[in-house]
Formats: C-alpha cells, structure tokens, sequence
C-alpha cells in the first residue's frame, strides 16, 4: 500500500487547519451582541455596622 508523500500530508494538514480557523470565525461573528449605549452608575451602598 503507497504511502502519502509528505507534500501531501503538509496541503491536508493545512486544509484541516484553514478549515478549523473558518468554522471559528464563523462561530464567533454569527452572533451579534447587544450594544448597551446606558452609562454604568456606580452607588456604593451604606452599610451601618453596629458593634
């Protein structure tokens, strides 16, 4: 049974990998987060310690 070259192997290797990096890219870009345009407002909440 013939053996792969290694040119061959190399271009699947790459394949593989340019797959793999497309299927992420797709994944992260298909969803699309809400942008909140509200400021943020910090209130420290008062806390009376009774000792």
């Amino acid at each position: 049974m013939p053996q792969m070259a290694p040119l061959n192997w190399l271009s699947l290797f790459m394949l593989i990998i340019m797959i793999f990096l497309i299927f992420n890219v797709l994944n992260y870009y298909s969803f699309l987060q809400p942008i909140k345009s509200q400021s943020y407002k910090f209130s420290p909440k008062k806390i009376n310690w009774k000792w």
